[in-house]
């Protein structure tokens, strides 16, 4: 555990697949380095699947808030709050289950929350200190997810338009577009430019208060 004399500064960066979540994220990591800035991919926080078979575990609803597993998400939030190291586990997306390596992701001054539902549940909304949803066009982000899952995850041109329409798109009707609400800022044509500055400009304000002696 490491000493903290600062409340780290939590960002929640929501927004349907596809939309450009990875970039703002990115983009802040990118400009101020893995010491200032940590980030807590939710992606990586599928409920283990282990006792299912690998035909059952591809028919799962993926884009159901259920399909991951909140408490332990919440837990290594509040453990990086109080300074701790936490071994965030790693999702094997070509196995449709968690891998057996974890990723150790310590403690910084800002802290991004990244995944679809960032800001979908209410113990992970009250730690934020900033809530972003992404906002991008349908058929910008199916293409985006496409290219994405058969290049990446190895699936096939019909399993990923028969899951789009089977879950993905109710899914982001139901219970992801809603949270638009709880954001304090909606990016809107996906990760734009002076949108993303913006951003920037806000963490890098909060960095340069704590480093004043």
């Amino acid at each position: 555990m490491q000493n903290i004399s600062f409340q780290p500064f939590i960002i929640g960066v929501a927004g349907g697949s596809g939309s450009g979540k990875s970039t703002v994220s990115q983009q802040v990591l990118a400009s101020f380095g893995a010491e200032m800035v940590s980030v807590v991919m939710q992606d990586d926080y599928y409920c283990d699947q282990t006792h299912l078979t690998p035909e059952v575990r591809r028919q799962q609803n993926y884009d159901h808030p259920q399909a991951f597993d909140w408490p332990l998400l919440v837990q290594h939030v509040q453990a990086l709050r109080n300074g701790e190291t936490i071994a965030m586990p790693e999702y094997d997306f070509t196995r449709d289950n968690r891998s057996d390596r974890t990723i150790p992701v310590k403690p910084a001054p800002v802290i991004v929350i990244e995944g679809l539902f960032a800001l979908y549940d209410e113990d992970l909304r009250n730690m934020m200190s900033l809530k972003i949803f992404v906002d991008t066009a349908s058929d910008i982000r199916f293409i985006r997810r496409m290219q994405r899952d058969i290049t990446e995850r190895g699936r096939s041109v019909e399993s990923v338009v028969g899951q789009y329409l089977d879950t993905v798109r109710p899914m982001h009707k139901q219970f992801i577009e809603p949270t638009k609400r709880n954001a304090d800022l909606i990016i809107p044509h996906g990760a734009n430019g002076p949108a993303v500055d913006m951003i920037t400009t806000k963490v890098a304000s909060v960095i340069g208060q704590l480093k004043r002696p």
